[in-house]
């Protein structure tokens, strides 16, 4: 850095120093959007008071974002590449914007499913120009960390959402002012885009950067080449995820309806000072036991990473994580033990899972073909995603407790070790690469 600022004058685009600026901005632009997502589980009790809504209708709104994920897919890389990672980013930006202000003022339950569809068409490629944006600045510098920072600070965003939610409802009177929040971290989100724009078209024009393409987008004609470890990664990758987020859309809601754990932590004086409150005593309350899944991630990711450069064991590590997640929905599912161990085990096999599976692709996978892999893997994963938070809703509207959806995300666990199983046979059969430090 000093030798940057002895050859160029301070804040120039080539300094760290402006690289690392551009980085707060960038990474603040997932943050509205990750804190509107969760905000719908995080207040989900309230809803099916206030509301009147079915848990099957809650887990809908989910279900509708997963559909326009499916779709924007397809469309979002061939934007980003057509029209650069500014306008790009910006048209995403602002769908993000519409929606989640759709779902904040909407007085119906169909008008909410539109806003939860525009939101999701906005929000999935915004995480994909996101990592263009991040290619473009850091390749071949601090890449690796800058996508660890990016993903941190848009966790922060659904850490905020499960530990406020019920809060800002209760103090407001109504959840409607949750939503309302939603929608003022999102314009945060797009302050931050509007900064970082002329940020890059500042330093683009110094620098002469060339824009990075999506990584995420899907040519037809390489699907047939993948070979049997992508597909066993891509099955993996379905189970998993289906067994975390769609249970974390309605676990709030769980440890009201079956421990009558507090919706938020009792304090008197200002509203700051109850936020600080509830966070403090996060493992007291619902929404702060749901979200101990994201803060295991968000403190112990950067290091799992770490690990698996350093050990290998992809596959082993993908086992184990599948492993864990089959008794830690089974306890909660039929048992009353305390949730905050099963939730601290998910936590476990939420850092070493990820950690393990997105960076097998490249592995298994020609140079050539990783942007196709990860796009199909992506809207995969959304179909799953978008299948049962709405199985999970309907189990409970059927069955009036969540013992069958426990026993089905716990299922999809046992699914996920199968497949993880065959993952290393595979791979031994390969050569081991996945194994490999």
């Amino acid at each position: 850095m000093e030798e940057a600022i002895k050859k160029y004058p301070f804040f120039h685009p080539a300094t760290k120093l402006y690289r690392f600026s551009i980085l707060i901005f960038v990474s603040l632009l997932t943050f509205g959007s990750y804190f509107a997502y969760d905000i719908i589980g995080a207040v989900a009790p309230t809803l099916v008071r206030e509301l009147g809504a079915k848990r099957g209708t809650i887990g809908s709104f989910y279900t509708m974002y997963s559909i326009a994920a499916i779709l924007s897919v397809f469309i979002g890389g061939l934007l980003i590449d057509k029209l650069g990672t500014r306008k790009a980013s910006m048209i995403f930006s602002i769908l993000v914007f519409i929606g989640a202000a759709i779902v904040a003022f909407a007085n119906s339950i169909p008008i909410l499913f539109l806003g939860r569809f525009i939101f999701g068409a906005g929000a999935e490629p915004l995480v994909v120009a996101q990592s263009a944006i991040l290619a473009k600045w850091f390749k071949n510098k601090e890449l690796a960390l800058s996508f660890g920072l990016a993903l941190t600070v848009s966790r922060l965003g659904t850490l905020f959402s499960f530990n406020t939610g019920e809060l800002i409802s209760k103090h407001y009177g109504s959840y409607k002012y949750a939503l309302y929040a939603a929608v003022i971290f999102v314009l945060i989100s797009l302050a931050a885009n509007i900064i970082y724009i002329f940020m890059d078209r500042y330093g683009e024009k110094k620098l002469k950067l060339k824009e990075e393409g999506s990584e995420e987008k899907i040519v037809f004609k390489d699907i047939k080449t993948f070979n049997s470890s992508f597909w066993y990664v891509t099955i993996l990758c379905v189970t998993f995820y289906s067994a975390i987020f769609p249970f974390t859309a309605l676990s709030t809601d769980f440890f009201v309806d079956k421990w009558h754990i507090p919706r938020v932590a009792p304090a008197g004086g200002s509203f700051m000072h109850q936020v600080f409150n509830n966070f403090f005593h996060m493992f007291n309350t619902a929404g702060g036991i749901t979200s101990i899944i994201i803060f295991a991630s968000m403190i112990a990711a950067p290091f799992a990473g770490y690990l698996v450069d350093k050990i290998g064991k992809r596959a082993s590590l993908m086992i184990i994580g599948s492993l864990i997640m089959i008794p830690a929905h089974l306890l909660m599912g039929i048992t009353h033990i305390n949730p905050i161990y099963p939730m601290i085990a998910l936590g476990v096999a939420f850092v070493l899972v990820p950690a393990a599976m997105w960076p097998s692709i490249p592995l298994v996978i020609e140079k050539e073909k990783v942007g196709t892999a990860f796009g199909l893997m992506t809207t995969i994963q959304n179909i799953g995603l978008a299948l049962f938070p709405f199985l999970n809703g309907k189990l409970r509207d059927i069955t009036h407790n969540y013992t069958a959806s426990m026993i089905m995300f716990s299922a999809l666990g046992f699914i996920g070790l199968i497949f993880a199983y065959l993952l290393k046979r595979a791979d031994a059969r390969n050569g081991g690469v996945l194994e490999k430090p």
